[in-house]
């Protein structure tokens, strides 16, 4: 720490020095990606004097793309470089001070005379802890949602319930904007299936986290940034959907912007029919007994599902930023979503003793749900001077409600058994769930020299959850009344402090270094009102359980990241970080979610905080325009990871009877260590050819056991992807996106692998401003998960399909916007073919 502190005094000392020399005049000007608008920081800049051979002075950009640099009078030679990008050189006489402006720097890659072609979907851009995916208009995502987009970006995979992962991991931290935010359902997925995926200006996929971003994550973090237009005067988009299985939606992209303040604004609207499909058979090892079926015994259960859901939603955004003065702005938004669903899931039931149907039974599971989410975001900053130095505060509230209610009924189909009049009793639930967060956040950055920079800052995220469940059944006179054992109020916090510093540097024009600390203070509170007693819940669970508990701990997380350039198309970088992954409300409820009658989710509140170690190391080479390779290897070690296991268990059926399922809940198991490594090939053999490939292979060996069973295992499994893209005559463009994920094993069984194939078409008219395009999704209606369990108790072969396949039109139309603003660079940044880049 004391040699820390001596080194900022002396970088204090001699930034203080570098401004008391004599200089004449000043040159500024701001350095921005020109496919995406978005400032550059850390590029560098170099004055060299024409008539000498000797570099005049130099310096860096800061967060926000500027630059600032003193010279003499005198003839010069401005040279402007970022990793990955074309340098730009300028020659300018200086006699006086010098604004240059914005200065727009093209990927290196870049075809300079295809500037106008437009690109399909994503440009990359590597920084010092984190890559960018500019995201552009990707044919097959087109109509879609932010969960389909992001299913085409290189290391993160969406499953067939919308779940996303990174590398292989789900426990991946989901941010809008920077921060935790209702338009991400507070870090879960289901809303990101609700937002239209034209809504993204760019990805950023953070796989080593730097001091600056939660710790929350052990996978890393996924940053989604929503547009918002940069140009001056109005302009805006229009987007109108529609396919099959019926589904519609329309919506639009607003900007006003003047030099004393930007209005921007994004409506939308959807409608869209999901049907969906499942299959369990399952055989137990022993005949067993059920009190809804009135003890008739069987050793097989055969449930095939039909899911037939319907989502209607309407979401806005209004944002004002106003800028005070040359120095400082300020910008207020509300985003408002609104959400109507009406889902019906109707499940054929078989029990089988030996090779003879005893009971055949067909559930009807209709479920209406009503929710909301608001939030007001209020954003300052404050730019010292020219150099970086900054100040900026945020202050955000969250609101998300949500009202469910569930009618169950299930007739019975034959009785083969000797029970007479068979009845299963009805199920009503009500399920009235409220989120609360409140965000505070500031964060300071100093420049130190011409090289360096210092960062400090706080984050403070509260959130409260309550969740009301009731249960209500049939008793024997046909009266529907609450079940004691079920229902529940669970309230739910969660509170975390955090400080961080870090420091970034340059050495010898070619090593960026990064480093940094983050503390973070966690309490997590949860009370349970039941109307059980604390002895009947535990006899009721089979475990311990305190109604009223208040875990509080404390955590460092250093991290580092650095990035060696052996040229403008060579690079080497390496990261690590320590991450936690917090159990949410969902995973320590301890009241059950009922699949079915037979299967079960159930959450654990003595579950601990998972801790892990990770380390990245990734290489990127580009041989000229052609060809681009792209590589990493990285290793996580995990201590208390979370795991889902399966257990058969007794629960209280009606009229108090005791009833067996199967359990799924999560635990602690012990440690978990994942290997793994991506590869990534671009290669563009003709202007009307591009062709992306990508794999990524990884491991997890886990090591450790959950009521006297050992759940030890080695899981190996891989992902793929191919993408091409043709120019037919016509200026038609063909698209082609191809992803398959390998079979694994999993901690109680296997899982098979998936294929899956999107294909789309697109022209545009009327000199770019309208795109028309079509699209599928599942070509060949293959994405399904199918999968085998055991334990000791019984078997079970399922296989899964969340949504079949979608055909889709879109319309879009732009008005008054800049035509390079909207295009990519054309050479390999399209498709979910960047390939795995982690150079």
């Amino acid at each position: 720490m004391n040699k820390f502190i001596l080194l900022t005094l002396l970088c204090l000392s001699s930034y203080a020095l570098f401004s008391q020399k004599s200089s004449d005049y000043v040159i500024t000007g701001k350095v921005v990606d020109k496919a995406a608008g978005v400032p550059l920081e850390y590029a560098t800049i170099t004055v060299k004097d024409k008539n000498s051979t000797q570099d005049v002075e130099g310096g860096i950009t800061d967060m926000d793309g500027n630059f600032r640099v003193e010279v003499p009078a005198g003839d010069y030679s401005l040279k402007i470089e970022y990793i990955s990008f074309q340098p730009l050189t300028l020659n300018r006489s200086i006699n006086s001070d010098l604004n240059l402006g914005t200065i727009q720097l093209e990927f290196a890659a870049s075809d300079l005379e295809e500037v106008t072609v437009v690109a399909e979907t994503t440009t990359v851009d590597v920084r010092l802890d984190k890559k960018i995916y500019n995201i552009g208009k990707d044919l097959t995502t087109a109509g879609g949602t932010v969960s389909d987009a992001l299913n085409n970006v290189p290391s993160v995979s969406v499953d067939v319930e919308g779940g996303i992962s990174l590398r292989g991991n789900e426990n991946v931290r989901i941010l809008i904007n920077g921060k935790p935010s209702a338009l991400a359902g507070f870090g879960s997925t289901d809303v990101l299936g609700q937002l239209p995926a034209d809504a993204i200006e760019r990805v950023e996929v953070i796989t080593s986290p730097s001091a600056r971003y939660d710790a929350e994550g052990t996978a890393g973090i996924l940053n989604i940034i929503l547009r918002k237009e940069k140009t001056l005067g109005f302009n805006g988009s229009f987007q109108l959907s529609a396919g099959h299985p019926d589904n519609a939606s329309v919506s639009s992209n607003l900007n006003y912007r003047t030099n004393k303040f930007n209005i921007f604004n994004t409506l939308g609207y959807r409608y869209r029919e999901s049907p969906g499909n499942a299959f369990f058979d399952t055989r137990y090892f022993e005949a067993r007994q059920d009190a809804f079926l009135d003890n008739v015994p069987y050793d097989r259960n055969i449930e095939d599902r039909q899911y037939d859901r319907l989502d209607r939603g309407f979401n806005g955004n209004l944002g004002l930023e106003y800028y005070l003065n040359d120095q400082s702005s300020i910008t207020g938004s509300v985003f408002y979503r609104k959400g109507n669903d009406d889902d019906l899931t109707t499940n054929r039931n078989d029990y089988i003793l030996g090779d003879d149907p005893r009971i055949g039974t067909t559930r009807r599971e209709l479920e209406n749900e009503d929710d909301q989410s608001y939030q007001f975001a209020l954003n300052y900053i404050n730019r010292f001077n020219d150099e970086g130095h900054q100040l900026t505060a945020d202050v955000q509230y969250d609101v998300d409600e949500e009202d469910q209610r569930t009618f169950i009924n299930e007739p019975v189909r034959y009785n083969n058994s000797s029970v007479n009049d068979i009845t299963l009793p009805r199920e009503e639930t009500n399920t009235t769930e409220k989120q609360k967060e409140y965000l505070f956040q500031a964060d300071y950055v100093l420049p130190l020299g011409e090289d360096s920079q210092f960062e400090a800052g706080y984050r403070g995220n509260l959130e409260n959850e309550v969740t009301d469940y009731e249960l209500r059944q049939e008793d024997g006179n046909g009266n529907l009344v609450i079940n004691e054992n079920q229902t529940n109020i669970f309230d739910y916090t969660q509170n975390v402090h955090a400080l961080y510093t870090q420091y970034g540097t340059k050495f010898f024009d070619m090593l960026n270094v990064l480093v940094g600390l983050r503390m973070e203070n966690t309490t997590i509170k949860g009370n349970i009102t039941s109307l059980l007693t604390e002895q009947e819940l535990q006899e009721e669970f089979s475990f311990p359980i305190d109604t009223d508990f208040n875990n509080n701990y404390l955590g460092l997380f250093p991290t580092v990241n650095l990035i060696l350039e052996f040229g403008e198309e060579e690079n080497l970088s390496f990261g690590y970080n320590r991450r936690i992954n917090r159990p949410n409300g969902w995973f320590v409820n301890p009241f059950p979610s009922r699949d079915s009658r037979n299967n079960v989710f159930q959450g654990n509140p003595n579950l601990e905080p998972a801790f892990s170690n990770a380390f990245d190391v990734g290489y990127l080479k580009r041989w000229g325009k052609k060809l681009t390779f792209t590589s990493s290897v990285y290793y996580q070690h995990e201590t208390d990871a979370f795991q889902r296991v399966q257990e058969d268990v007794t629960i209280t059926g009606p009229g108090g009877n005791p009833t067996q399922v199967i359990r799924s809940i999560p635990i602690n198991l012990a440690t978990n260590d994942r290997f793994g490594a991506e590869a990534g090939l671009l290669y563009n053999p003709a202007k009307w050819l591009r062709l992306n490939g990508s794999v990524n292979f990884f491991q997890f060996n886990l090591d450790g056991d959950f009521n006297g069973e050992d759940y030890s295992q080695k899981n190996t499994s891989w992902f793929g992807r191919f993408s091409s893209k043709v120019t037919l005559p016509g200026a038609i463009d063909w698209q082609t996106n191809m992803f398959y994920r390998g079979a694994s094993q999993e901690i109680q069984g296997r899982q098979d692998g998936i294929l899956s194939i999107d294909l789309a078409l697109s022209k545009e008219l009327f000199d770019g401003s309208t795109t028309i395009s079509a699209n599928v999704s599942d070509l060949l209606n293959s994405r399904k998960r199918q999968s085998f369990t055991t334990t000791e108790f019984f078997e079970q072969d399922s296989e899964f399909q969340w949504r079949q396949r979608q055909i889709n039109v879109s319309l879009i139309y732009r008005f008054n916007q800049q035509r390079e603003e909207r295009k990519r660079p054309r050479e390999g940044q399209y498709g979910d073919d960047d390939g795995e880049f982690e150079g």
